[in-house]
């Protein structure tokens, strides 16, 4: 019996960051909330389906996927020009004959594993009195204007006045993230949080 197709359309946008694409789908693709970001194909294998396709290209670099889009990382070996039309069609076909782009879920953490070339950092975190308030100014001031960039930012740690947050998406080494960084989300924290004093950022 002929599988049915599911009715989706996909549409490109430009992301602050030239090395990144957002490649927005018209229904969720992940569970709100969840984040993941995979940089080759055995990573992506296990949870995705569509991420592991997606490395089949060998001018994509890495695959982010969060509530209704996916951000896409090329090499600079091609422009967008060139592939933007050919990754839309794709993942627009893969959603219309697939239910789920995402399979399963890591149990401990958001983040897949970090890049291949980086050292896991296994100190444990201490929490701090200021966590969830930290967290409630991120999540509601600056997440989703990260999102529409194709990007995410999650709360690491808060340690001597120092926030600690993990880029990931199109924000991952674009070069207006720390732009942003010092002056929007440290101006906004420093103002609302007197325990604060720098905010700091990790790549994925």
């Amino acid at each position: 019996m002929e599988r049915t197709a599911i009715p989706t359309t996909v549409y490109a946008e430009l992301t602050p960051n030239p090395a990144t694409m957002k490649f927005v789908a018209n229904r969720l693709l992940v569970k709100e909330g969840i984040n993941l970001e995979f940089f080759n194909k055995q990573q992506a294998r296990p949870y995705s389906p569509l991420a592991d396709d997606l490395f089949n290209f060998p001018f994509v670099k890495s695959v982010f996927i969060t509530a209704n889009f996916v951000t896409i990382t090329k090499t600079d070996t091609i422009s967008w020009e060139l592939i933007n039309q050919q990754l839309r069609e794709y993942i627009r076909d893969f959603l219309q004959s697939n239910d789920a782009p995402v399979t399963a879920i890591p149990e401990k953490t958001e983040t897949v594993q970090a890049k291949p070339e980086q050292k896991i950092d296994s100190a444990p975190i201490e929490p701090s009195e200021y966590d969830e308030e930290i967290r409630k100014y991120l999540d509601e001031y600056v997440r989703p204007a990260v999102e529409s960039d194709g990007g995410a930012i999650e709360f690491k740690s808060f340690k001597d006045g120092v926030v600690t947050v993990v880029l990931k998406g199109a924000c991952s080494g674009c070069p207006s993230s720390t732009v942003t960084l010092k002056q929007g989300i440290q101006t906004m924290l420093t103002t609302m949080l007197p325990a604060v004093k720098e905010v700091v950022a990790e790549e994925a």
